[in-house]
């Protein structure tokens, strides 16, 4: 059975039983807590929290989802991958354990033809029910297995999670020992786990415990079963690389290196890298497709691992040539008519991988030359270990992969302190959890402070769309992430309305300011407004009269001019985004914005500097769809409908089932629930200040909108017009004028430089010619004036050059802006005996309160003291003649 059947068996079981099929969410996730979508239920979060009403009690999916907790193992066993669809159903307090079972049996027995004899199953250590439930269905005591911890799901934070009961299959003799899957997981491999959400857990401790923090609302299902492995069943290969979801890519894999992969049970290392740079390849197309690029940390360091990992496994292979476009390109050609998003970003993907492959070898090359003197110095010191240390300064700093540490050192005879360098990295790890648990803990309180908060009295009414002002109830008070009943004059802390006019920060809009005044007297600034929780506002204010109770009525005022400044901005947000991939491709698109009052930042991919000519192009093509006065029109639809219309999602964002679109004429199709002015002229000018890179492939645009851009244009306008009065020009001859002035500057710069430059050389001779013979060589040693620092060295060593070969030491000094100037020179004789110019300041140096620098034959100094340049001089010609006479 084919992939594609598969899928579609799946969908049209659950949906024929009532379950709505939702689309997989980005691999980007809506929830801060994660790094990448790794569960079907992820998006589903909410519902199971009991924080959002879902629309339907039962939902089917098949999501995308990225896993590196064990890459490791890739290659290594038949079944792990980092990139996986799990196939999943869902009941949000509707089915429970009995139904859920009963599905997972049928579907795996007739819908998959599955032989019921090789279906084993594992129940947590506690859960009677889940066994007599097995039982009651048919399947034996003998193939029902209860384990402890592997049998208790979560999503590795806090969040909803539960005892949960797999479903097992028997590949046979061929794949390891008998005993079921309690012995042997790659014989018995898990196909699909079905998980009793019913608890909250929270954070982990020092020793990677975490508590069960309470029951849920109510109790819910979250299934999912690995397409990757079933495929593997169904198509009876002995792993998910010889699958027809990823064989293509092995194959092309196998073309690069010349050579075939092993067969099955043959192979070892070279086996091991075929897969990883195959597994790998769509791991890494699907992040980028999702809006993921390389960086040094967060989601982007997974990708950028993950590639560097491919990168160097191909290498092991001995394909010396790119390998990350053409198995990224057959990922595409394979899956991308599935998923279409592979087929809409595959430009993107090529120009992303190209890239961080050239720099990846660039890094192997740097990395590979420090790793060589490492090994010298060791073997210098007959040393039979690399340290740890210098391990981990070659992978954190530099990049380079502790496995060919490792391997390289092993070619040298040498080892590798691993035991350190784990320490290291463990060390490392443990800095950056302990630096975010303070702040995970106080978050957590906050959160719960909302739902307590959602749970009594609902979500906010937003009014603000129509309207910046309402009549409200002040249900809560939040302070450092406590409630508490109310606050005096001068006190900062967050507040929630029943309903309210300011608009929730999200979708890079900022939130709205104003005020709020209460019935008892009480005025408050509303300084931010954020989402606590989805579709939840909550106002971060300051008291500046009287006091605030929770259950007040409170009149709520939005900054309006505020808020217009920011509608300008976001409406020219969108019409930047449409021009921005108009002239630089379909691939320039957002990936993070902020949309402020009369500025705005705009995030997009791109893999080169954007030239002042191609910005000036953008600009206008914003200016110009803005003045023909577009309609800036806003309706609402289904996520479908809106997609098939052809409206732009952003990476990252979360949507629901119903979506609100904003149109801006013909040319601009967004979802998005920020604030927007009516027509497009009412948000020009648009004045892009510049564009800078903020990371691999990722380019930032700085802009400013409405009343801000004419300010600014006004004030560039004024110092045009002083320029040219300080010029005696036009102002549109000012920059011939001043380039004019500006190459005559050169030209006599050059010439005083050449003038000054002959000076110091007659003057040199003249100073040489009083050098003064003493045992072992000659000294010359003067008080001179005028002159700078540059200018000090520079005669310093002139005058030793004049010397000759001979053993000569010259030492200047001079008075420069209030402070004292040494410098001294030796002859190249000198320095070949062993001697540096900063050893004959030093004392000299600390004579005048300060001290020497340099290396070689040319060293200076500077101090505070010019009262003493005598003084130091004659120090210093001691010190050289003691060092001419050794």
């Amino acid at each position: 059975m084919r992939s594609t059947q598969i899928r579609s068996t799946f969908l049209d079981f659950f949906t024929s039983r009532g379950h709505r099929h939702v689309p997989s969410s980005p691999l980007i996730p809506s929830d801060p807590t994660l790094l990448l979508a790794n569960a079907g239920m992820n998006q589903f979060k909410p519902y199971f929290l009991g924080e959002v009403t879902p629309e339907y009690p039962r939902a089917t999916t098949i999501q995308k989802c990225a896993r590196t907790s064990d890459i490791d193992n890739v290659g290594r066993t038949n079944r792990h991958a980092t990139f996986f669809e799990m196939m999943g159903n869902f009941s949000f307090g509707d089915y429970f354990k009995a139904d859920a079972i009963a599905y997972a049996w049928e579907l795996l027995t007739h819908g998959y033809n599955l032989e019921k004899d090789r279906l084993w199953i594992t129940v947590h250590q506690s859960d009677d029910e889940a066994e007599q439930l097995w039982r009651k269905i048919g399947v034996p005591a003998e193939r029902i297995q209860r384990l402890g911890a592997d049998n208790f799901w979560d999503m590795g934070v806090p969040g909803p999670c539960g005892p949960c009961s797999e479903v097992n299959y028997d590949r046979g003799p061929a794949f390891g020992r008998e005993g079921g899957p309690a012995v042997d997981g790659e014989r018995y491999v898990e196909i699909w786990n079905l998980v009793f959400m019913q608890s909250m857990r929270g954070e982990d401790d020092d020793n990677g415990t975490f508590p069960i923090l309470g029951d849920l609302a109510q109790q819910s299902i979250d299934t999912g079963l690995g397409l990757d492995r079933l495929a593997a069943i169904l198509q009876d290969v002995e792993n998910v690389c010889s699958t027809d979801l990823l064989l293509p890519t092995l194959t092309t894999v196998q073309e690069l290196a010349g050579r075939d992969y092993p067969g099955s049970g043959s192979g070892g290392e070279e086996k091991v890298s075929f897969q990883v740079v195959s597994e790998h390849a769509r791991s890494i197309a699907y992040l980028i497709a999702d809006g993921v690029l390389p960086a040094k940390d967060g989601r982007g360091y997974v990708l950028r691992r993950l590639m560097r990992r491919a990168i160097r496994h191909a290498r092991m292979l001995g394909i010396d040539q790119p390998v990350l476009a053409p198995a990224t390109a057959s990922v595409i050609a394979n899956l991308g008519d599935v998923w279409p998003e592979l087929t809409g970003q595959a430009s993107l993907i090529e120009q992303v991988v190209t890239a961080e492959e050239e720099s990846f070898t660039r890094t192997l090359t740097q990395g590979t030359r420090l790793l060589n003197a490492a090994i010298t110095r060791s073997r210098s010191s007959r040393s039979t270990a690399l340290t740890g240390d210098t391990a981990f300064e070659l992978h954190d700093t530099y990049g380079f992969p502790v496995e060919l540490t490792i391997e390289a050192a092993r070619d040298a005879g040498l080892t590798v302190d691993e035991d350190r360098f784990t320490d290291l990295l463990a060390e490392q790890q443990q800095r950056a959890k302990a630096g975010g648990r303070a702040k995970t803990a106080e978050a957590l309180r906050r959160q719960d402070a909302y739902r307590e908060l959602s749970a009594r009295h609902g979500r906010t009414d937003f009014t603000g769309y129509d309207r910046l002002d309402a009549e409200a109830t002040v249900l809560g008070l939040i302070s450092n992430g406590t409630a508490v009943s109310g606050a005096d004059q001068g006190s900062t802390l967050e507040l929630v309305l029943d309903r309210s006019p300011f608009y929730a920060e999200s979708g890079g809009q900022v939130g709205d300011t104003g005020t709020i005044r209460t019935a008892g007297g009480a005025l408050l600034e509303v300084l931010d407004t954020r989402l606590g929780l989805e579709g939840f506002h909550v106002h971060t204010v300051r008291v500046l009269e009287g006091e605030i109770r929770t259950g007040e009525q409170a009149e709520a005022l939005v900054d309006g001019r505020r808020r217009d400044a920011v509608a300008r901005s976001h409406s020219a947000t969108h019409v930047l985004h449409a021009m921005l991939r108009r002239t630089l491709g379909d691939h320039a698109r957002q990936h993070g914005s902020l949309v402020g009052a009369g500025r705005l930042r705009f995030d997009f991919a791109h893999f080169s500097a954007v030239d002042r000519t191609q910005l000036a192009a953008i600009e206008a093509l914003v200016n110009d769809h803005l003045l023909d006065d577009p309609e800036v029109r806003i309706w609402h639809a289904t996520r479908s409908e809106a997609e098939a219309a052809g409206a732009t999602a952003l990476f990252g964002e979360k949507y629901g089932d119903h979506v609100r679109i904003v149109d801006i004429g013909d040319f601009s199709r967004e979802l998005c629930g920020g604030t927007h002015v009516p027509h497009g002229s009412n948000a020009s000018p648009v004045r892009i200040l510049g564009e800078a890179s903020i990371g691999s492939n990722l380019r930032r645009i700085e802009a400013l909108t409405g009343r801000d851009a004419l300010t600014y244009h006004d004030t560039e306008r004024r110092l045009l017009e002083e320029l040219s009065t300080l010029l005696g020009t036009r102002p549109q001859d000012a920059p011939d004028t001043l380039r004019k002035r500006l190459d005559a500057l050169t030209t006599a710069q050059q010439e005083l430089a050449r003038l000054r430059d002959a000076e110091l050389r007659t003057r040199a001779q003249q100073l040489a010619a009083t050098a003064r013979t003493v045992p072992g060589g000659r000294i010359v040693t003067e008080k001179v004036t005028g002159l700078g620092p540059d200018e000090l060295r520079t005669l310093a060593t002139n005058t030793a050059d004049l010397l000759g070969n001979g053993h000569a030491v010259v030492v200047f000094g001079t008075e420069h802006d209030g402070k004292a100037l040494l410098a001294a020179a030796i002859t190249r004789s000198l320095l070949t005996a062993g001697t540096q110019a900063s050893q004959l300041l030093a004392s000299a140096a600390r004579t005048v309160g300060g001290g020497a620098g340099g290396k070689g034959p040319v060293a200076s100094a500077g101090g505070r003291r010019p009262e003493a340049l005598d003084e130091a001089l004659t120090i210093a010609a001691q010190d050289a003649a003691r060092a001419l006479d050794q």
